[in-house]
């Protein structure tokens, strides 16, 4: 079933490059990370209410008797989680979109997180890699180089007319590796959804608070009920926000960070397929089909040894 889960997940999130590349034809990037997350934010507050009338209404010994208790540490933890998740996160990778298409801000951060959320894992968490994982994270690594690059290791080089993309796409992995060390921890001793509900909060107040910095607020409400924006949003703040990172966080709590993980390999691969489905403005090269294939053996090898 958790696997099931993640694969529901995958998919969301896959889409949700070429859905942020439309989005991003509007409005900027800041604007749309912020429509996104004040949408999610009024949800979770509804589905609150609801859940608190629906608590009230069931016998005093069946109501819940843990309230969501958060101390100082905690606290912390939630602000770094909310800043690497949401904030920063959206914002660098909805400016790589911008910059360098839906496709490859997918690969980077599908394709290294795990490697990093393994090492992490290690150190923090204990977890082993047996030689079947190596070889697995070895494998999709190769495939992962034919995927990024399809064989030109020149598109890598700073000297590229899109370095900033480049730069925020591989920014993003480093950014989610922290998000999911964090979340693993505090989702140990707490409900996975009330983490999520209290991240989203701070995570647009951060977005509100950078994009008053930045003058993205004034886009933000010029363009609050234009149709495309407001189906982007609902997309990314309900599909890939409330559901895809519910489903991220209980599967971090039930398995291993490491196949856990290793579902991100597909996101990819199923992202360009829907930038060639979309007509995105997207180059895809045999290397990269190729690539794609190699990486979906590397996940049944980390998963199944």
């Amino acid at each position: 079933m958790v696997y099931l889960q993640l694969l529901l997940m995958v998919i969301i999130w896959s889409f949700s490059f070429i859905v942020v590349d439309i989005g991003l034809e509007i409005i900027t990037p800041m604007a749309l990370a912020l429509h996104r997350f004040v949408l999610a934010s009024i949800s979770f507050i509804i589905i609150r209410i609801f859940i608190t009338l629906n608590n009230r209404r069931k016998p005093p010994e069946n109501q819940d008797q843990n309230p969501f208790k958060i101390s100082k540490f905690h606290f912390l933890l939630f602000v770094v989680a909310s800043f690497s998740g949401i904030s920063l996160f959206f914002f660098s990778q909805y400016t790589s979109i911008q910059v360098i298409g839906p496709s490859l801000p997918a690969l980077f951060v599908c394709l290294l997180s795990p490697v990093l959320i393994s090492i992490l894992a290690l150190i923090f968490f204990k977890e082993k890699l047996n030689k079947f994982k190596v070889v697995g994270f070895v494998i999709a690594t190769i495939g992962g180089f034919l995927l990024i690059t399809g064989g030109d290791i020149t598109v890598l080089f700073p000297q590229s007319a899109n370095f900033i993309g480049y730069f925020y796409a591989l920014l993003t992995p480093f950014l989610w590796a922290i998000y999911s060390t964090v979340t693993k921890h505090l989702t140990k001793t707490k409900d996975t959804f009330k983490v999520l509900e209290f991240i989203t909060y701070l995570g647009a107040i951060e977005l509100i608070f950078f994009a008053l910095l930045t003058g993205n607020f004034f886009i933000f409400l010029k363009f609050c009920f234009h149709p495309i924006v407001l189906v982007s949003s609902f997309y990314l703040g309900v599909g890939c926000h409330i559901i895809g990172y519910h489903i991220w966080n209980s599967s971090q709590k039930k398995s291993e960070s490491l196949k856990t993980a290793s579902f991100l390999y597909i996101e990819p691969f199923l992202t360009l397929f829907f930038s060639f489905l979309f007509q995105r403005n997207e180059v895809i090269v045999p290397l990269n089909i190729i690539g794609g294939i190699i990486v979906l053996v590397a996940v049944l090898i980390i998963n199944y040894f």
